[in-house]
Order: structure tokens, then sequence, then C-alpha cells
């Protein structure tokens, strides 16, 4: 198996085949031949890397490890152990096979693939001396069995999952979703939309459902590659995998989104639409709904994708589309006329209507509604391309079935006319204070407890607004769930610096136990995204909707996804860098407030340690407060860079401000051999952490704090004190153990509970120890 003689086929959607062997060809794969259901070709291991990384139109990518005789079953078996699996399988990949199709003598698609994975079995287990562990649930290598009259062929699966599964999609999207994917990024395909996109086209989907049209084709004109965010795949378990190629694959991909998302923020405003707000300009990527839950889901998926900053979802119907797509078009000619291009090649507008069963309150209306809108697209400039999906509307107009191609705008370009179907979601309307003292809002929910939800918000952040006037805070915590079925967090951080004048909600939802139906926590907490930009006067674009599961021993806390927002806050004059969207911790603990100026406090003309420092926030409070060195530790460089730019943002980057990255514990103990004291040490360590850096050592804060808090206050000087907190609810101090070794602890967590935390008290604990 010669690297530039592999083989592999890509399967994708009936219809797609031609589109996706074009896909291939551009990626620089010269053999490709469209087959019934995919296409088949030929290429080197980094052609196919890029193939799993970028296809848009694929399902899966599968590497040909041979064609068997299938006439039996024992002939299938002997020509399948004599495949060579040991240049396929990566030595240590668990496996699984699967089968498909049936003959005569193979009627049985699980014994089908028992007896492969017997072959493949015995096979390395007489090349490399053991057989490979089988998973069927979550395998490193995926063996798949195509069966086809008297022929078998085997192949590896190098995506591990379909890559219609975008990395967008929510986990508790529904089966239909990734299919939705597919359909969008097929319609977009059939449409011409890459070359429009490069030329400069805006995309507009009046009805955009859970929002797969326009985040597909902002994906595609952002040049952000689909795979990019995936964490698993097949390819992991295949022996002829190339790390160095796959690396420098993501390298280069990273280089042209973040240039492709640049050039489409550089063409278009990120706020609102045009028709809704003229003063913003125009929005190259735009969804329009009726529906407020819907408006919620699509905005969730641009912001996984990190099109945030390219993406508008706001409500709408045919009339603001029609107005929207005339300014759009409008704006591309003119930009390109400045630029010196012709007049006649003006890229337009893509142009979808995806009017599913949820975005529709009748029959009869969907109908006028898409109907509206061709006629509104059908008058748009020329040189724009339009496609429309609603079974009746294409029925009523041009008098087809749908699913057949359809001919439709100026230039007549061929699209196809695809159909969305969803079922009916039940709803709701809530009227919801304006909170600058207009009129009322009307927004549609799923659950109509939901309103109980708005009212509360509403109320508290009535409150909370007037005591941070008073108390000069700019970021705080609004709900804490307040109600235990709208289970959410929601924080308000009001920008500085550059960002002053902006306001920022970060919604962290806490996960609902198993008892409650996933299904309906998933309406709350869109209602909880349609709600709160309303009731608190912010900008939708400035919500930030995040997950925290719980786990034994505390939270946990999971990568919100790879792209960020970093902006600045204030907090008592100091500023401080936060990130809204790169992880589920923005960089500053609130509840830490009254911490921190308790340490800035007690700072003035002290030697200051912070230990477990996360982004140096205390450090900042304990310089301004006067400490003549501080000394920053921890062991993740990604945090401590964070922790100079707050030093150095707020003046202090001088000599006498050190940061060591460093395991805490191994760090403690090799420092209390040194005549190094200090007068006054913060440690707030994680709940839990087993860390790489660590080695096979872990971190549990019940179990090790007494160790932690001997090492600490040795570090002590005569009369020092150490500020300890805790975020582990349950955390209980060995106070008995500690009192052994001359630790004293006092309990202080009281004074540390800002206002907004109050009603949660139970969010951390806080002492202050020193040496009896």
């Amino acid at each position: 198996m010669q690297q530039e003689k592999l083989e592999f086929f890509a399967s994708c959607l009936a219809g797609l085949e031609a589109p996706l062997a074009d896909e291939l060809k551009a990626l620089g794969i010269r053999s490709v031949r469209p087959l019934g259901g995919g296409v088949a070709f030929f290429c080197d291991v980094r052609h196919a890397l890029a193939a799993c990384l970028w296809s848009r139109l694929a399902s899966r990518i599968m590497l040909v490890v041979g064609r068997v005789d299938a006439h039996l079953a024992d002939l299938l078996f002997e020509d399948a152990l004599e495949l060579p699996w040991e240049d396929v399988i990566a030595p240590g990949a668990s496996i699984a096979v699967s089968a498909h199709g049936m003959n005569d003598e193979l009627r049985n698609t699980r014994f089908t693939a028992l007896k492969v994975k017997d072959a493949v079995c015995d096979r390395l287990r007489e090349a490399r001396g053991e057989r490979p562990n089988v998973d069927a649930e979550h395998p490193d290598a995926a063996i798949d069995v195509r069966v086809r009259e008297k022929r078998a062929t085997i192949s590896l699966d190098l995506s591990g999952a379909s890559l219609y599964r975008r990395t967008y999609l929510a986990p508790d999207d529904g089966a239909e979703a990734p299919l939705e994917c597919a359909l969008a990024a097929g319609l977009l395909a059939l449409a011409g939309w890459d070359g429009r996109a490069r030329a400069g086209a805006a995309c507009v989907d009046a009805a955009c459902g859970d929002g797969a049209v326009v985040v597909e084709a902002a994906s595609a004109a952002c040049d952000l590659a689909p795979g990019l965010a995936r964490d698993r795949w097949g390819f992991h378990g295949w022996a002829g995998f190339d790390e160095d190629a796959w690396a420098d694959l993501l390298d280069d991909a990273d280089a042209r989104f973040e240039r492709g998302l640049a050039a489409a923020a550089a063409q278009g405003a990120v706020d609102g639409p045009a028709s809704a707000r003229p003063d913003l300009g125009v929005v190259r990527f735009a969804g329009l709904s009726a529906s407020s839950p819907a408006i919620a889901r699509a905005r969730g998926r641009a912001k996984r994708a990190g099109l945030r900053q390219a993406v508008s979802i706001e409500p709408g119907g045919a009339e603001e589309a029609g107005a929207l797509v005339e300014r759009v078009s409008a704006a591309a000619a003119a930009a390109r006329a400045a630029a010196g291009a012709p007049a006649g090649e003006a890229p337009g507008c893509l142009v979808a209507s995806v009017l599913g069963a949820r975005e529709r309150s009748s029959e009869a209306s969907a109908q006028a509604d898409a109907a509206a809108f061709v006629a509104a697209a059908t008058a748009a400039p020329e040189g724009s391309a339009f496609a429309v999906a609603d079974s009746e509307a294409v029925e009523d107009r041009f008098g087809r079935a749908p699913g057949t191609r359809v001919e439709l705008g100026r230039d007549r370009v061929a699209v196809e006319a695809l159909v969305f179907h969803a079922p009916p979601a039940a709803s709701a309307v809530v009227m919801v204070p304006d909170p600058a003292g207009g009129a009322e809002h009307r927004v549609e929910v799923l659950e109509p407890a939901s309103e109980q939800f708005s009212s509360r918000l509403f109320k508290v952040a009535k409150e909370r607004r007037k005591w941070a006037r008073r108390e000069g805070v700019s970021c705080y915590r609004v709900y804490d769930a307040d109600l235990p079925d709208y289970a959410v967090a929601i924080d308000v951080y009001a920008g500085a610096g550059e960002a002053e004048g902006n306001t920022y909600l970060h919604i962290a939802e806490y996960a609902p136990p198993s008892s409650v139906d996933p299904a309906r926590a998933r309406r709350r907490f869109d209602d909880v995204l349609a709600l709160a930009p309303v009731a608190l006067g912010i900008r939708p674009d400035h919500v930030f909707a995040k997950t925290r599961r719980r786990d034994k021993g505390g939270s946990q806390y999971r990568d919100a996804g790879r792209r960020s927002y970093v902006t600045q806050v204030d907090e008592d004059g100091y500023l401080m860098e936060v990130d809204l969207s790169g992880y589920l911790d923005t960089g500053i603990f609130l509840d830490h407030r009254a911490t921190r100026e308790l340490v800035g406090a007690k700072a003035a003309g002290k030697r200051f340690l912070n230990l477990f420092a996360y982004t140096g926030t205390a450090t900042v409070h304990a310089a301004g407060g006067g400490a003549v060195e501080t000394t920053t530790v921890d062991l993740s460089q990604t945090y401590l860079d964070w922790a100079r730019r707050n030093m150095a943002g707020n003046g202090f980057a001088g000599p006498e401000h050190s940061f060591e990255r460093a395991d805490v514990m191994a760090w403690i103990t090799e420092t209390r051999r040194k005549p190094l004291r200090y007068d006054l040490i913060f440690v707030d360590p994680p709940t839990f952490s087993n860390s790489k850096a660590m080695g096979s050592r872990t971190w549990d804060v019940q179990r090790d704090h007494v160790e932690l808090l001997i090492g600490v206050t040795r570090l002590l000087t005569e009369g020092g004190e150490a500020v300890f907190s805790c975020n582990l609810r349950t955390f209980k101090p060995d106070l008995e153990a500690l009192a052994r070794y001359g630790v004293a602890l006092e309990d202080i967590t009281a004074s540390t509970i800002p206002h907004d935390f109050e009603r949660n008290p139970k969010i951390h604990q806080c002492y202050l120890a020193r040496r009896a």
C-alpha cells in the first residue's frame, strides 16, 4: 500500500456526487471518479487528511483496504485475513467492524462483521503477538464492510463520525440536525456559492430555522474548515496517519480562518441586519426568523462555529428580508465598483427561504410568506442567485414536485429545491418590560412557564443595577438559578478601556440532572437566551452562552470553544482582561470581588505571593494596594501570560513583579528550602485537577488541603497571613490535623460573599491561615 497509490471513497447524499468531485479536485486531488452515492479517488496521506478536514459535502472518507470474495463466509474470512492489517491499524488501537448489504450466503450483517473482525484480530495477533481490543461504541479504528453480490469492499473509516455532524451543533441536537447541515451545504454547492462568496456575495435566509444555511454559507465564505474544531477522528487509529502533516494542515486552516473571518467582518457590520438598524451598515450573512427560540438556537450555532463576528440572526420575515436583500445587493455592487470591478460582475446575494414547520403558524401563511419572498428575490439586482426550499411554494409557483431542480432568479442559476421538515413546537408569548422605560417587547417562547423567569430576571436586574451604581460595581451576577427549573447563572460585564460603552451578558447553564427531560431543558434554555437580552436591554450579539457540568467533588469546566472574544472590564479602577467566549471561566471570578479587595487592603508594604494564580487578578489588587513585591505562580503558561497582561495593563511591569510557571505543590516544597518568605499569600486552588503537567499526581482540595496549608504557612514571615479560598461547596477543613502542625484557621467566608452572591452563600469558602 504505497502512499501515492492509496484508494479512498467519499460518501455523500445522492445528487451531490458531481459537486463533491469538484470539491476534492479543488483540494488538489487529481484522480477523482464520481460514482453512485459518492466519489472514488486516489491520493497520498496528506491529501486524504485534507479531505477529512475540508470537505463540506462528504459524509465519510473511507480508506479502501481491499476487495474480497464474499461468495462464502469462509472465503470472506480467508481473503480478509490476507489483507495487511498491520499496515492499516495503528498499534494499540481498538477496533470495531460494521457490515452493510447481503447476498444469498451472507444474510446477516452481524455475522458478516464478526467474520471480518475475527480475520483482523487473527492477522494482528500473528503479526504483533496480541489481539486488538474491540470497542463497539468508541473504537479508534472503525472498519466498514460493504457486501454487493459476490464481492465485499472492506474499508477503514477515517472520519470516525459523520462529517455532516458539524462541531457547531449542540450536543442534544436531534438526529435530523446533521442532515440539515448536509442539505444546506448541498444547496449552497448547487448554487455555486463558493465562487460567489469569494467574490463578496452575501447570503440571507428569510426563515432560517436553526440557522444551518446561513452558518454553512458563512463558514464557506470565511474559509472555515468544517473539521477544524473536531477532536476525534477515525484516522487516529490508522497506522498510516501522518501527525506532522495533520499539524501543518491544522495550522494552515487556523490561519486561513483568521484571515477569512477578518475579511468578512471588514466587509459588513456584525451587529444586526441593515433593515433593522440602518446605521450599522451591511451584514453579509443574515438569518431572519419570527420565532425567538429558533433565533436563540441559530445564534448558538453561529457562536459555536466561531462566526459570531460575521453572522447575524435577527427577528424578521419576508418584508424585512426583501429590504435586506436589496440593501445587501446594492452595497455589494457599490463596494466592487469602488474597488474598480466591472459593475456587471457584482456577486449579488444568495437568498435561501427555508420554511419548515417550525416557522409556520399555518399552511396558508407559510405559502403567503414564501410567495412574497420569491417576489422580493426576483426583483433584486442582476447577478443574484436564489434558492427556495418550501414544498408548497415550489409547487405553487413553478408547478414542480419538491426535490426537483428548479431555476430561480434573473441569471437562471439552477439550484436544488430542498424541503426541511421539523416538528411544530408549542409556543407562548411573553411581554417583557423595556428596561429603559419604553414600550413592552413581545417575545415568543417555547415554555409558558418562562414568563415567570422573565419576571424574576427583570425584577432582580432592576434592584441589582441600583446596587451596582451605588457601590461602583461594573461586573456582577444578576441571576443564579433563582428558579430551579431555569438553572442558569447570568452575569453582566460592562466593558472598559477600548470596550467602554459596551455591555455583555455571560449565561452559564447548569447541566440538568438525568431525571429532567433533555428536550424540555433545552427549550427552557432557549427561552432564557431569547428573554435575557430583552429583559436586560443588551444587544443579542453581546450574549455569550455556555454550559457548566457538575462532577464529583465540585464543578468541572469544559472548553466552550476554540474561538475567543476578548475584551476589558473594570474592577475598583483596575482594567482586567476577560475572554467571554473561549472558555466557561471568563478570567475573573466575580464571587471573589470582596476577597480581592481584602487582599488589596492588606498588601501595603508587603511581599505578596499568589498561588494557583489563574489570570493574576488578585496580584493586580495587591500591587495596586502597595505591595513592594509580587510573585505569581501557576501551572498554565496561558494563564501566566494573561496575568502578565493584566499587570502590565495597570502599570505593574517592573522587576519587582515575577511570574513563575510551576506545579504549586512542588514549588512550595522547593521554596521552603530557600530563605525566601512572604508577608501575605493568596491561595485559591482548584477543586480537582489531573493536568498532564503534574505527571501521575492528581490534586483534590479536600484530600490535599492540609498538606497545602502546612506548606503555605511555612512560607509566611512572622506575623504573616494567608488568604485561603475554596469553591468546593462540601469542603470541611481538617482543623484537628492543621492544629497538630501549628496552622490556625479563621473562617471569614461571610465577609467575602458579595451582595450579588448572597442568595447562594456556598459559592465559596474563605479563611485566614496563620502559623500558631
